[in-house]
């Protein structure tokens, strides 16, 4: 049953467009864009590809994880479909492991595509990469957990509303993209605190310079994935 539920949850994300076009296309045409373009300024060795892929695979990771988990399950509990899953045979905690399975299947399926154009332009990735799974494991749970507890807070509507509103603002202040050393360093500080700054600036360090394992943006990551996931343990409404 678990495994027949994450095939189904997966074939329901890769069949809806808009889902598509947040956790594939805009990474991948940001990737491409700023790569061959020069309007951001980029930091450390190396070509702009160097810098930006991390910073997107970053991206793909709370897209998947955070942005279309919580949309797709809000609605879901809006019409109804997790109350009547949770009065089938399917146990609630296959359920929501299925979704997770979901997103760690979308998510390789990211990784890969990013991987491959990221190669295509020149990118030379550095590091251990056993480092950079524990930062994509821990990243995911941390956005996974933010993701459910939103969707099992709110209504619909605000979970849209708000999903895309952090998706845009981490997009632009979470180091993705621009280096958090351009925020004024009172700014900087409370920046480097976010998820996504901890998985961006982790994986950065791993590929971009071959650094070792990255505690800080582990512990970081660590401490946000056992906060959302208790947090939407205790707050989540089927109804």
């Amino acid at each position: 049953m678990l495994l027949a539920q994450t095939a189904f949850e997966t074939r329901m994300l890769l069949r809806n467009g808009e889902q598509l076009l947040l956790t594939v296309v805009i990474p991948t045409v940001l990737l491409v864009l700023f790569s061959a373009v020069d309007v951001v300024a980029v930091e450390g060795p190396g070509k702009r590809v160097d810098f930006l892929a991390p910073g997107l695979l970053a991206l793909a990771v709370m897209s998947t994880a955070f942005t279309g988990q919580a949309i797709a399950t809000g609605f879901e509990r809006r019409y109804g479909v997790l109350k009547r899953l949770g009065a089938s045979p399917l146990p609630r905690w296959a359920l929501l492991t299925a979704k997770t399975g979901c997103v760690l299947v979308t998510e390789a399926l990211q990784v890969a595509l990013l991987t491959v154009i990221a190669l295509a332009l020149g990118w030379s990735p550095q590091g251990n990469l056993l480092a950079v799974a524990a930062l994509l494991v821990l990243g995911t749970a941390a956005f996974s957990g933010l993701g459910l507890l939103m969707a099992g807070t709110l209504k619909a509507e605000a979970t849209l509303a708000a999903a895309n509103l952090v998706f845009i603002l981490l997009l632009l202040a979470g180091g993705v993209i621009v280096p958090l050393s351009k925020f004024p360093s009172a700014v900087q500080s409370v920046l480097e605190l976010l998820p996504i700054s901890a998985l961006s600036d982790g994986l950065r360090s791993v590929l971009q310079t071959g650094a070792g394992v990255p505690w800080s943006d582990l512990g970081i990551l660590g401490g946000w994935a056992v906060l959302g996931l208790a947090a939407a343990a205790r707050f989540f409404r089927w109804e």
